[in-house]
This record gives structure tokens, sequence and C-alpha cells, in this order.
């Protein structure tokens, strides 16, 4: 999928399952259990608190990108030129980061990847826009509240944001009335417990909810 196609699929289907800390036979059973609940745009994120984990997490992109199914893998938690380019030789789609940094965008777009940069202030989503970011991920917004993005949309709106941090089923209507086009989820949907457990079967039924509620909320 081209650049262009992968930008709508995103503004079309706007949940993104963040796949924190989930490796090897797990991530990719995670993958499919998401992806049969309707949930396709999956992010594995690097540990920059952990180097043995990176390859763990290129490798992770490597399975789930290789799936099919209409499955999309990203990279997340990139914050250097050099995880841009190990993440999008491993089969990532898409970049996102927590911060905004002028240099891993430039190199995101330079390899004509999409780039979800992360920012917090209306400087760092306006500089994020400024350097070449596809969507600017409002980090974290659940403890900055859907009135703070309602406040920063109103002279910023010509900028896609996406809600990242403390977003769940049941807020997602609240978000999206302050004029989010997406979000970001982790823990609240890919739930650690339920993957050591083997419960995969959960995470395709939470993911169903995720879908079903954010229907509910678009009409």
């Amino acid at each position: 999928m081209d650049r262009d196609e992968l930008i709508q699929l995103i503004k079309e289907d706007r949940l993104i399952a963040i796949m924190r800390g989930i490796y090897g036979d797990d991530a990719v059973r995670t993958a499919e259990a998401l992806a049969e609940g309707g949930i396709t745009l999956m992010e594995v994120p690097f540990d920059q608190s952990r180097g043995e984990d990176q390859e763990n997490t290129l490798d992770a992109i490597r399975r789930i990108s290789e799936l099919g199914c209409g499955i999309h893998a990203g990279a997340g938690t990139v914050m250097t030129v050099e995880q841009v380019q190990w993440a999008s030789d491993a089969g990532s789609e898409y970049m996102i980061t927590p911060n905004m940094d002028a240099d891993v965008i430039r190199k995101t777009r330079e390899l004509g990847r999409v780039m979800i940069s992360g920012a917090l202030t209306p400087s760092e989503i306006a500089d994020a826009w400024k350097y070449g970011s596809d969507f600017v991920k409002v980090f974290p917004a659940g403890n900055m509240g859907s009135a703070y993005i309602k406040a920063v949309r109103a002279p910023l709106k010509h900028i896609p944001l996406m809600a990242v941090g403390g977003v769940n089923e049941n807020n997602l209507k609240e978000f999206l009335d302050a004029g989010v086009c997406g979000f970001g989820i982790g823990g609240n949907l890919v739930n650690a417990e339920w993957i050591r457990a083997g419960a995969f079967e959960k995470i395709t039924a939470l993911a169903r909810v995720y879908r079903e509620r954010l229907i509910e909320a678009l009409q």
C-alpha cells in the first residue's frame, strides 16, 4: 500500500492498537486476534530503556507485516533516524513517536513512510506539521482531557490530531466530539495478562467492542 492509500486508511479506520512489549509468537497471535476483531493497524513500540529488545521489536514488526489479511504494522516510540531506517527495513509502513523530532520526521518522509509525530503543546503540534508529519499524536491525551484538544484545535483545526494515552472504549465519543481523527490504544485493549494466559479470544472480543463504539460515535 502506498503512502496516500495508507493515510486514507488511517483516516477511515481511526484505531491503532499499541502492542507494547509483545514479541515473538505472542505478537503474531495478538495481531491475528486484533484483526479478527476488526482492528488491522498495529504499532509495535521500541523500548528505549532496553537495548536488547530492539531486535525483538524489529522481529515482531517483520512477522506482523508478513501476515497479510489487511494488517498494517507500524513502529512506535521511534526516537532516532537509525530506528526509522531499521523499522522501515523490517516492513514498518508508518512511524509513531512520543515527541516532536524534526530529523525523525524528515527521515520517515524520505523513506516514503507515513509519519505520526507525538506532540503536546500548540507549538510542538504546529512544528510537527510544518516538518512533514502526516498526523500529530496528542500525548498524553487522557491526562490533558478532551477539553484541551478542543481548545488546541480552535486555531489548529487544519492539522489532523490523534488521541493517545488514556483512551478507552468509553471515551472514544468524547474525543471524537473534540475533533480528533483517530486513536492509539495500548493496555486498555492489548491486555498483557490475557496474552500471557493465551486468552486471545478476549482481545478479539474487546477489539469488536472498540469498533462498534467507534461506529456508534460516528453516527
